[in-house]
């Protein structure tokens, strides 16, 4: 058997005939007919099938739904099959550690084993699930990102400052990856505030004359802040013009005056899939990478496909995993919605909102559902709001449950103003919530804005 190495797997020119990114994306897709894409997303999808057909993973679970090969003949069959997300990933690594038996790793492909990369989740809802890809997936979500990239308007000129991790998670290196071998701009990897301080990234960013930054918002607010408090004046002795990661969506105004008005785009992907979707030039919803990715929408409880503009878990369909890790409706357990009508910039790819919640952190009180991930958007435009805050589930021993949410405020705390907050939660959610105003910096240590990518939002007690 022959064990190959990264580079005798790929063919970087050729995948990026496959997965074009700058003009060459114009090119191949603004102005496609729809019945052209979907014969394209057929061709990639039976790839897809034959592949996953080998994996006992996928013989079980589509087994066990009484699904034989030849069953499943084009996307337009696809609901027909059972999604699967991290809890059936975690029982195949618990029935065979440490990896399980979801991945093609021993499987050969032509008489050939390609070589595995492995990552791992940040484990922000539970224990940390290794993440496998081959040669050609990981260069994919490269293309991909360099693709979002260059479609909001990055320069060859920019001076891109990424505030992702480089730990076990894949995002940071990948991030770093997309940019200096698919785009013409200079790329300083500072990293979270762990890796590189607070004060220290200020600091580069001043003296390197940043231009764009990559990275989560709450902690791109948190270094405007920063950057105040060192005597800097963001977007003018840092000339910011651009800031590209992971947006709430009614918070996006505060964050670009934070940054001196600075221009945001949002894109979504998950550590599985890499980007799936990403905010245009348009700046109306996601579009979708629709050459790469397949998705639904589906019923948090049924997953049933809802209605379009109704909200609900994405569950994707990688198009290009056809080796190590086909990825078949896997159920992200975030929230969004399909945006209606044909979008601005003539591509034939549907479009969605963006990240609204995660339906498996939901709180259920008194019979509504909270989704603590998306208080940021309702809390945005409060007087004093700084952007930070956390969810508190607290137990009696009756088992009743009381949800407080402590939130930062640069305004002195009052009964009046925590009256405000309280009754703007209790109008938006449906349901009463305690509110505790807090100072700035404050929460930190317990959601680690610091020190986390993504901020922890939801405790339990009791």
């Amino acid at each position: 058997m022959h064990y190959s190495t990264y580079h005798e797997v790929i063919d970087v020119k050729a995948l990026m005939q496959d997965f074009p990114v700058g003009e060459a994306f114009n090119a191949r897709f603004a102005g496609m007919e729809q019945g052209v894409l979907r014969e394209h997303q057929n061709r990639l999808f039976a790839r897809q099938l034959r592949r996953a057909w080998q994996l006992p993973f996928y013989q079980r679970l589509w087994g066990e739904a009484g699904i034989t090969p030849g069953d499943i003949r084009s996307v337009d069959d696809i609901a027909r099959l059972p999604s699967f997300g991290k809890q059936e990933v975690m029982d195949a690594i618990e029935r065979h550690p440490p990896l399980g038996d979801h991945h093609g790793r021993d499987i050969p492909i032509d008489g050939r084993i390609h070589p595995m990369i492995l990552h791992a989740t940040s484990g922000t809802t539970g224990r940390p699930q290794p993440l496998l890809f081959s040669p050609r997936t990981r260069e994919v979500h490269k293309l991909l990102l360099a693709r979002a990239y260059q479609m909001q308007g990055l320069r060859p000129t920019d001076m891109v400052h990424s505030v992702y991790g480089h730990g076990p998670v894949n995002g940071g290196h990948y991030v770093r990856e997309a940019v200096i071998h698919h785009t013409a701009a200079t790329f300083f990897a500072a990293g979270t505030g762990v890796e590189t301080s607070s004060v220290k990234q200020v600091e580069f960013m001043r003296d390197f004359g940043s231009t764009v930054i990559l990275g989560f918002a709450d902690y791109i607010k948190r270094l405007a802040d920063v950057a105040r408090e060192q005597g800097l004046e963001p977007g003018r002795d840092i000339p910011v013009r651009m800031i590209s990661g992971h947006l709430a969506k009614d918070a996006r105004q505060a964050l670009s005056e934070a940054w001196g008005g600075a221009e945001l785009f949002d894109w979504y992907g998950v550590g599985d899939t890499g980007l799936i979707a990403a905010e245009g030039t348009d700046h109306d919803g996601m579009h979708v990478m629709e050459d790469a990715h397949w998705i639904e929408v589906c019923d948090i409880d049924s997953g049933a496909a809802v209605p379009h503009g109704t909200v609900g878990d994405l569950v994707v369909t990688c198009l290009f995993t056809e080796d190590i890790f086909p990825i078949i409706r896997f159920n992200t357990h975030d929230l969004t919605r399909l945006l209606p009508g044909p979008n601005r910039l003539g591509l034939p790819f549907r479009r969605m909102e963006g990240f609204l919640g995660r339906s498996d952190s939901m709180v259920k009180l008194r019979g509504i559902n909270v989704f603590p991930q998306a208080l940021s958007s309702i809390l945005a435009d409060m007087p004093g709001f700084r952007g930070e805050y956390i969810c508190v589930l607290q137990r009696d021993a009756n088992g009743r449950e009381d949800l407080q949410v402590r939130i930062e405020c640069a305004q002195a705390a009052s009964d009046e103003l925590a009256a405000r907050y309280h009754d703007l939660l209790k109008r938006r959610l449906g349901v009463d919530v305690k509110v505790d105003l807090c100072e700035p910096g404050a929460l930190a240590e317990l959601t680690g804005v610091e020190v986390r990518q993504k901020p922890v939002r939801l405790i339990k007690q009791g």
